[in-house]
């Protein structure tokens, strides 16, 4: 008899041998769970024709042609993916709700010996979890943090002092890393970023390794990351925590965000297409400033007049409604020295902050 569970606590998950989603690739694309592979038992050409099929001329010739599909493609996983896997392989299987496309692969991996363990109620069961966790939904009140915002002004180097915690045995999470993207208008990186779901997922992941009666350190972000939204549990938490001041001077900052955003400051058009994504309360004149010192490369002038005129003025509003600031750390400069200075400043003062 094949096993079931809807158990999925990490520790859980990490008995398995493989957790393997045999969902179409489009549906593993918008999210899965953390881990898993993608063996399809239909794709999502052949999911659109036995559902054609299906309602528009008849259920048995939709089901016929579903299983002749759904054989053949486990067939090719098991002289494929799962070829070199020996008797004691052990997978949990899942699809979308837990029906006919998991219950299909693990019955052939059940006949073939394979202890198979089969996902109750599929990716659903999962969603529920994350949802429930990050959103506080039903009876669940969601996750509490303990966040300790690393705050200050763009190019005060966050990021990197939070990377710096890291290596220091500071308990951090990184949305921007979560999210692939940095965070500000420049900030798309050459990975696409993920959806929603898959944000949430890997941010849900990211949460249950961390031991949340100890503080965690968080960089201070809106509540949107490029096109991913926080979650309201951590957004509310972070609008009333306690926060870490990172300063540095503007020339100092200046210099830092030139040399990171530089594969951008090298690309005129990619350049020209983060300016149009400027709110429209700035002047068009201004705007055309901006466009123009673009185009001439002048890009140390152009990131001084966005940071006087739009990051930090942004930056001042958002923050008016902040939590109590546990330091202030200066900065003199952004070298790699520098950084390593702040992070160990940070690090102490949040060790003492209970």
């Amino acid at each position: 008899m094949i096993r079931k569970t809807d158990v999925l606590a990490a520790r859980s998950r990490q008995t398995y041998d493989a957790i393997v989603d045999v969902r179409s690739p489009s549906e593993f694309a918008e999210d899965h769970l953390p881990g898993a592979i993608n063996l399809p038992v239909l794709d999502d050409a052949q999911r659109a024709e036995v559902g054609t099929l299906f309602v528009k001329r008849s259920k048995f010739l939709a089901r016929r042609l579903g299983a002749s599909y759904v054989a053949r493609n486990i067939a090719d996983h098991l002289d494929g993916p799962l070829a070199e896997r020996g008797g004691g392989f052990q997978p949990l299987v899942y699809c979308w709700r837990g029906g006919q496309r998991s219950t299909a692969m693990a019955t052939v991996m059940d006949q073939v010996g394979w202890p198979v363990t089969l996902l109750d109620g599929g990716y659903q069961t999962w969603r529920r979890r994350v949802v429930g966790a990050l959103y506080g939904c039903g009876d669940d009140a969601g996750v509490s943090l303990k966040p300790v915002l690393l705050d200050g002004l763009t190019g005060s180097g966050k990021t990197e002092v939070l990377g710096r915690l890291a290596t220091l045995g500071i308990q951090t999470l990184d949305l921007e890393g979560l999210a692939d993207h940095r965070g500000s208008l420049f900030g798309a990186t050459s990975t696409p970023q993920p959806s929603q779901k898959a944000f949430e997922t890997r941010l849900y992941a990211a949460i249950e390794a961390l031991d949340l009666s100890r503080p965690i350190i968080v960089e201070a972000e809106s509540s949107r990351i490029g096109q991913v939204t926080l979650p309201s549990v951590l957004w509310a938490d972070m609008k009333t925590a306690p926060r870490v001041q990172l300063t540095a001077p503007l020339g100092a900052r200046v210099g830092y965000v030139v040399d990171q955003y530089a594969t951008i400051g090298s690309d005129a058009e990619a350049l020209e297409d983060a300016l149009r994504r400027l709110p429209r309360h700035h002047s068009r004149a201004l705007i055309e400033t901006w466009r123009n010192l673009a185009r001439k490369g002048e890009l140390a002038v152009l990131v001084e007049g966005l940071m006087t005129e739009h990051y930090d003025p942004a930056y001042r509003r958002s923050r008016s409604h902040a939590g109590q600031c546990l330091g202030d750390v200066e900065l003199t400069g952004m070298t790699s020295s520098d950084l390593d200075t702040a992070a160990q400043i940070v690090a102490t003062v949040v060790a003492g902050h209970p």
